[in-house]
This record gives structure tokens, sequence and C-alpha cells, in this order.
């Protein structure tokens, strides 16, 4: 038997059962024009997709951590307290700086408040533990006041900051 030099190639060949095949068509590309949905269909099926995705919750998360259904619940009491001289509720203005939830439900809240001499200082701390307080699931409220870091404009969401014409 001869043996092969280095210039020689080697084609493997096909199994004795396999059909030998000359060429393959490409299949047909898919195009937009090809779609035959309107304007408003399309935003409807956008708008089915966008609401399902922000509604859809965390799975396997603790119902005391940021997701959980305590956690949300809090905040969602907080975004109804509103600071009586801006028309803002305090967790958009920023006011709120933690909510902590521990595992026997207890809620503590760090906040501030706008300035030292604000009007409500007395009043809304009081209101905030009445309210997480009253939410089904919390055992105890408790909020801290802090001044430091002291408030500021840049800590209110982009809504708050809507609201007041600041952006």
């Amino acid at each position: 038997m001869d043996k092969p030099d280095d210039t020689t190639d080697f084609v493997a060949a096909p199994p004795p059962n396999a059909e030998l095949v000359e060429s393959v068509e490409k299949p047909p590309r898919a195009k937009v024009s090809d779609v035959e949905e309107s304007a408003a269909e399309k935003l409807e099926r956008k708008r089915d997709y966008l609401e399902g995705f922000l509604q859809k919750k965390p799975e396997g998360v603790a119902a005391g951590a940021p997701g959980g259904e305590l956690y949300e619940a809090v905040i969602e009491a907080l975004k109804d307290i509103y600071d009586p001289e801006i028309p803002v509720n305090i967790y958009d203005l920023g006011l709120i700086y933690g909510v902590e939830v521990s595992d026997d439900a207890d809620v503590a809240v760090t906040m501030t408040l706008t300035t030292p001499h604000c009007p409500v200082a007395e009043t809304m701390p009081g209101e905030i533990e009445m309210r997480v307080g009253a939410i089904p699931g919390v055992r105890d409220a408790e909020v801290n006041v802090t001044w430091d870091p002291p408030w500021d404009p840049s800590k209110m969401s982009d809504e708050a900051r809507l609201e007041l014409g600041m952006l």
C-alpha cells in the first residue's frame, strides 16, 4: 500500500446508507411587511407585555425583604401620606431613608423632614407609626427621625420633580 504524501487531501466519504444531497434551498426570511398588524394592535400587545412584566412579583422573596408582600405594603402605606405643604407623598419626596422589616414583622422606618422647623415635625412620625402599624401582618412599627444626611431636593423621585414642575 502506498503511503500518502503531505500534499494529499482526504475527504470523508458519506455513510453507505446516506442519500447524497446536491443543494438545499435557504428558508425564506421573515419580513416585517409580512405581518399584518395595525398600530393599535401592536401598541396593545406591547402594553399587555409591559403590564404583565411590571405586575409579576419576585419568586422566593421573604415577606419583609424588598419586593416581598409586607415590605411593599409598607411602601404603599408611606405613599399614602402627603406632606401638608408640598402636594407630594413623603416617599417620593425622599423623606424616607430606609424601611426595615424584621423576621417577626416589626417595621422600622428611618426618615427625615424637609427642615428641623417643619410644622409637622411632632405629628408626622406618629402618623407614620399609626399607618404602618395598621397594615395587616405588622406586629410593631417604629419611626426614627434623623437629620443626617440632611434632606435636599436631589432626594426626590422623578415623579415628584415632575409634579412640582422641577423637570
